[in-house]
Parts: C-alpha cells; structure tokens; sequence
C-alpha cells in the first residue's frame, strides 16, 4: 500500500507540472517568471509573484463619525434617575478605521485602483506599500456604480501592474488573487475564473463580474486578480460568504471596466455615463415566440423615452438588442453595463433584429437627467447621487402631479442613506411647491438648515427630512 500510495503521488506531482508548465497560453511561461524551480524541479510560482506583489498595496481609511446614543439618553428623567452629567449639545466624534488593498496601476503618476467601498465617506486615506513606507493618498475621483476609486500617492520608486485585457479571459483560465485578508499583510491565493460575466449583485450599480474560486477574504476589496503572465485582470470586489467565510464564490471588476472607469475620474474627477433612454427586459424563450423571433441572447426594448438618444436613432419598443459595438449583449443587465461604461455624447452601434430582419442603428448617447454629484451643482449638493429629471408623459402621475422624479440612486450615496429611493417624485421643498428641475434647485439653494421634502412614493405622500 505505501509503495502504492508513493507512485500515485509521484504520479499527480508530474500531471500538476505539465500543468503548470502548459496552462497559460502564449509566453507566459519565460526565463524572467519560470514555473519550475531550477534546483529542485518543482512547480512555483515564487518568481512571478516576486515581480508583482510591490504593486499591490494596502489601504487605511480614517474617519471621524458621530457616534449614535440610545434615545433614553435624551430623557431628561432618565438622566436624573441615574444621576447623569448633563446632555452634550452635539455628541463627541468617533475615530473609525477601516482597511482594503489597492494596485498601482500607473507608477509614473503614482495612480492607486481599488473599490469605492474602501475608501468611501474617508477623511484620510494612508496607501502602505509592501516595503512598509506609507504615502498619504489624495482620492482623484470615485464610481459607485462599478464600485471603482482612484488614488494618488507621491513617491518614487514604486512598480506597477500592466493591465490586461479581461475581455480575452476564458472559464478555466488560472488567476491569482492578492490583497490583505484580515489585516494580515499581503496574502495570495490561486484559482480559476470560474464564471464570467456574472450580475444581479447590486440591481442600481453596473456588473459584468469575473466570478473566481481564489479566495477572496475580507481586506481583499480592492485587490488584484492577476493572471499568471502577470497582468492585471480585475479588482477583487465581493465574496458570497452564507457562513461567513469565503466560500469559493468571488468576484472581480473586470479591468477593461476599471479602465473605463479610470479614464474618465482622471479627465473629469467623475464618471460622466450616456444614457440610450430605453426600458429593457431580458430576452427569454417565451418572448422570443411571442415576437416570431429565433431563440437566441440580447435584451428586449419595452419603451423608448421620448427625446432620447434611443427615439432620435429609431429605436423601436419590441427592438431586440444583440450587440453593442460589435460586442453581444447577453441580457438586459449587460446592456446596462455597456451603455453605461459609455460617456455623453459618444456614438455607439446597436445591431437589433426587429421582425425577424436584422439592422445596424447609430445612436449618440445623452444625459438622460441631471444628477447632483455628476454636474457639480453646488445647490444639489445634498441630494448627490441621484439622478434627477422633470415629469415626462408615461411616468406614473403624469398630468396629474408637478414635481421632479428620482430616475436613478447611486447605491450607498448620501442621498440614498437619507432614505430617498429610486422613483420618489419630490413635489415640494420646506412646503414650497417644485414643478420642474429649476425649481427644486432654486429652492433647495434657499434653504441653509434641513431639507424637509415632500415625497409621492407610490400611493403614499411621505416627509423625509434630509440633513
């Protein structure tokens, strides 16, 4: 039995070999980054990982939030009772640390990708290197969206990571994840991508995930997901954890869509999205008998918005979406993701199939709405992360109500965590009417102390008092 046992092992040491030493295509397998250790003959991957971990960084986010108390607190009686000192007008701030990794991305101009999840409501952002200097980092912009952030740090002689092209990764390809787990220190862990194109994570943000079995552990957001030529491919994002743990279900923003992302905070300090101006469903068998339609993937227009890049390039309602600049669309979701990696005023091309015929259309994206945080008007400034637009024929309450509708929320936005919801319609500001986007904003530029808004939220009128 053990001489058995031996030669098994002996067996599976020689197939992960030839793995290792065929699994990545091209050249990834070169004298600078070998696979195999030339004194002992076995598989290692300490040579590639010797060239890559500098670029990989940890983050510390400081802030400073006001610690919530227990409203008996507040009870003058209740305070007697128990002999307490006297209320305090504003409670004392908290010190608050939180920590993530980040990838140096451009180490010419000293620019840091990681999540905006890290950094997000920090007063004090310190980028530690994997030599243990620290830097403190200036936030060049932040996407909530696709849950991308930027950084900048001053120094020099720092290593970076190329970015590769994520759109070229298969299901089975190898990948290494490498962050700060727990507060440890820089950890790496190994896998396979073993999904791609994964969403439904976060219904208002933009997804098109590499899902990988690498672990992915809390202090791994906003690390790398390398492949094993060692360029970049995604920044590690999300785990699914039921015990709490990692489970062999993470995910990754692909780089192509952190890319895209960093272009534009580096131009504009912002993500400015086009809008298409269309309601989408995904397109299912049943749909695809119902409209005469080969079975196939895409997403169905059910409404074109009026004035719209959409109506202005003749889209129809019943257009089946397939591709968008030569690149298929698998389902409503991943048209959201497309379009919305797109900046205003940019011309994309939509292949559709309407009544079995197929066309290519040419449409100019648009800002659907005005939002707060991507025009940087200062009067809106508390309502930032929505994105806001007058009345338009087929809302709900059209002619029948004046007021400004919510169209869209940026997920953990101060708007959002005000309690303001997608679809909200804001009739009035301290109880003065709003009829239009010019209102609202002329209003709200009025009012120094707290914003009470007066909300139609369905069938309900509802106050919601905004600080």
């Amino acid at each position: 039995m053990p001489d058995t046992v031996t030669g098994f092992g002996r067996m599976v040491a020689a197939l992960i070999i030839l793995a290792l030493a065929f699994v990545a295509p091209g050249n990834a397998q070169t004298a600078d980054a070998p696979f195999l250790r030339n004194d002992t003959g076995l598989p290692t991957l300490a040579p590639l990982l010797a060239e890559i971990t500098p670029a990989v960084v940890n983050i510390s986010v400081e802030s400073r939030r006001t610690a919530e108390m227990n409203p008996l607190f507040n009870d003058p009686f209740f305070r007697r009772f128990f002999d307490l000192p006297p209320m305090p007008q504003q409670p004392a701030p908290r010190q608050q640390m939180s920590a993530g990794s980040g990838v140096i991305v451009d180490a010419g101009q000293g620019y840091v990708l990681t999540n905006h999840h890290v950094v997000e409501n920090g007063d004090r952002i310190i980028v530690t290197l994997k030599d243990r200097r620290q830097f403190d980092a200036d936030l060049i912009g932040s996407d909530a969206g696709t849950d991308i952030a930027l950084l900048r740090i001053d120094a020099e002689d720092i290593s970076a990571l190329d970015l590769g092209d994520s759109d070229q990764l298969r299901v089975g390809d190898y990948v290494l994840a490498i962050g700060n787990p727990f507060g440890l220190g820089q950890t790496v862990t190994s896998g396979i991508v073993s999904a791609l194109g994964r969403s439904g994570l976060n219904v208002d943000g933009y997804e098109d995930f590499i899902q990988t079995d690498a672990s992915i552990n809390p202090g791994n957001s906003g690390g790398a997901l390398v492949t094993l030529d060692g360029r970049l491919v995604g920044i590690n994002t999300a785990i699914i954890a039921p015990s709490g743990g990692n489970v062999g279900i993470g995910f990754s923003v692909p780089s192509n869509m952190a890319q895209a992302v960093m272009d534009q905070l580096i131009e504009y300090g912002e993500v400015r999205r086009g809008q298409l101006g269309v309601t989408i469903q995904d397109f299912t068998p049943d749909l695809a008998e119902a409209l005469g339609i080969e079975a196939g993937v895409g997403a169905v227009v059910t409404q074109v918005e009026p004035d719209s890049a959409a109506q202005a390039a003749g889209i129809e309602p019943g257009d089946l979406i397939v591709a968008v600049d030569g690149r298929p669309v698998a389902g409503s979701a991943d048209l959201r993701s497309q379009i919305g990696l797109k900046r205003i005023d940019s011309t994309v091309e939509l292949d559709i199939i309407r009544d079995g015929a197929a066309m290519t259309l040419q449409a100019t994206l648009r800002e659907a709405g005005v939002s707060a945080a991507a025009t940087g008007d200062r009067a809106l400034d508390r309502l930032a992360g929505a994105e806001l637009r007058d009345l338009q024929p087929g809302d709900p309450f059209h002619g029948d109500l004046d007021g400004v509708v919510v169209a869209r929320l940026d997920p953990g936005s101060r708007a959002a965590r005000s309690g303001l919801q997608a679809g909200d319609i804001i009739l009035a500001v301290n109880r003065m009417p709003v009829a239009s986007l010019t209102d609202l904003r002329r209003q709200v530029s009025r009012v120094e102390g707290a914003l009470a808004l007066t909300i139609q939220r369905g069938a309900a009128r509802i106050f919601l008092v905004m600080r």
